[in-house]
């Protein structure tokens, strides 16, 4: 008999988690049924279409179109209505992906229905309380019966928070199977031509509401950027929340105007790794980015005082700076004159973390 899997996904982090799913699923046509369904966390064209067009994601099978609102309003949404769907459908398991609003909705609605949960990219941390990420990490942990982890510190914080040892398994890290299959076709793309690269350049997103949202701290990392870019290059695909607030603090027009930061709307999956292959430096407040130059042996400068994935700073090319905009130059210098940090991959990222899971889900 088949087993139903109802997969959740919201957010743009979720799609490149969620698509080595898929792939693997269909290895199994006799064992699985699975089904997406997508809460419309991320709505915006930049932010999710072209994702399912470019990892080959299927159409949702069901498509809440929850949008935004604050993080109470936007959870309670889709609880309601994943809710609905799962007492519709039944299904046997329920698989949540990352740390997104969405990840813990679709948890906690299968928990109140005894449906088990299975959460890929269980066990990290940044042990800061004022992460709304961390709150949903956390309790998407407690509630979940299967949780694979990336990296062997994710086990012992699980083990610390009390998990038991037999529903924790070491699988490695779905998005880097992702970016395996992806990289070679993203390598070709001709992204840097289109923007008017023609030499080394640094790549930078920023969207954490801990940088954004407060106008000093926005302020210093821009002004970073602004001596930076007076070195090296620099791209800066721009969120929307960091955009709204740009304009909101009266920055907006002053970055766009810096000849040599090039700014540009929310990139298109292939288009950002793109970018980050062939970039000198990265600077971000991403964890995904933060996996994803380790994976790519690309220096990366993350701005924020921790980091929920600290094997990418013991053995990754990640560094974290904080927020200070003279550490932030200072680091960026490092890494223009001397290369920067180089870094190994992490065990068991190797592309078939996906394959794993699911021959864990196959013997259950």
């Amino acid at each position: 008999m088949k087993k139903r899997v109802l997969n959740v996904v919201g957010a743009r982090p979720n799609f490149m988690k969620m698509a080595p799913l898929m792939w693997a699923y269909r290895e199994y046509p006799e064992e699985f049924e699975p089904v997406l369904i997508h809460t419309g966390q991320h709505y915006d064209a930049n932010m999710s279409d072209a994702f399912f067009e470019q990892l080959g994601l299927p159409e949702p099978d069901v498509y809440l179109g929850i949008g935004s609102g604050s993080h109470g309003e936007q959870t309670g949404r889709m609880l309601i209505e994943l809710e609905k769907v799962m007492q519709r459908d039944r299904p046997d398991l329920v698989v949540v992906v990352g740390d997104v609003n969405s990840t813990l909705a679709g948890a906690l609605a299968a928990a109140k229905l005894c449906i088990p949960v299975a959460h890929v990219e269980a066990g990290l941390r940044s042990f800061d309380p004022t992460m709304p990420e961390e709150i949903n990490r956390k309790l998407t942990d407690a509630i979940s019966e299967y949780l694979f982890i990336t990296s062997e510190d994710a086990r012992e914080n699980l083990v610390r928070e009390g998990v038991a040892a037999e529903k924790i398994y070491f699988v490695g890290n779905v998005m880097i199977d992702t970016l395996m299959r992806m990289k070679d076709l993203a390598a070709r793309l001709d992204v840097r031509s289109k923007l008017g690269l023609d030499g080394e350049f640094g790549f930078v997103t920023l969207h954490r509401p801990s940088n954004v949202d407060e106008r000093e701290t926005l302020a210093g990392i821009l002004q970073a950027l602004r001596t930076i870019q007076e070195e090296l290059p620099l791209v800066f695909a721009v969120h929307p929340r960091t955009r709204a607030r740009m304009e909101q603090f009266g920055f907006w027009q002053e970055v766009s105007d810096l000849p040599r930061l090039k700014v540009t709307e929310p990139l298109a999956y292939l288009d950002s790794l793109c970018l980050m292959q062939h970039a000198r430096l990265v600077l971000t407040d991403s964890g995904g980015v933060q996996e994803e130059t380790t994976a790519l042996g690309v220096p990366c400068l993350t701005l924020r005082k921790n980091t929920e994935r600290p094997v990418t700073v013991t053995e990754g090319t990640n560094t974290l700076v904080g927020t200070d905009p003279d550490r932030i130059v200072e680091a960026a210098r490092e890494v223009i004159r001397s290369r920067g940090k180089r870094g190994r991959v992490p065990k068991l990222w190797d592309g078939k973390a996906a394959q794993r899971i699911v021959e864990v889900l196959r013997q259950k």
